[in-house]
């Protein structure tokens, strides 16, 4: 099954994806923050990262900034995950390089069609 990073500083949303995600067949890595989620994602190789905005360390566009510059990581899809639901922040997370947006709190089954689109377009590498 694909290889999802999860990148979210709230325990709570973190157990809560997490176990949702599991329960239907992804493999999890979970960060904390962006620097973590950036150096997870060098590391790992995840076949799709759910991102944060709002972060410690370094936020979710600037981790996405440096995710789409790096040649080893830039082919993989982000999903950024914000409760700031204004187009303007759609926006903003699409021109830090994003490939979709989602507003929380998540709504399961929209998150789920997204993820299957995304890993249709950018399928996992065997």
């Amino acid at each position: 099954m694909p290889k999802i990073l999860l990148v979210e500083d709230n325990e709570m949303n973190r157990d809560m994806l997490s176990r949702r995600l599991e329960k239907r067949g992804y493999t999890l890595s979970i960060a904390v923050d962006g620097g973590a989620g950036v150096a997870l994602t060098k590391s790992e190789k995840p076949d799709l990262v759910l991102m944060d905005m709002s972060l410690p360390v370094i936020d979710g566009w600037e981790a996405t900034k440096q995710l789409k510059a790096d040649p080893e990581t830039k082919h993989i899809p982000i999903i950024a995950l914000t409760a700031h639901a204004m187009d303007s922040d759609r926006q903003k997370a699409i021109g830090a390089g994003c490939d979709d947006f989602d507003t929380k709190p998540v709504e399961l089954a929209r998150l789920l069609g997204k993820i299957e689109e995304l890993l249709k377009k950018f399928p996992p590498k065997a």
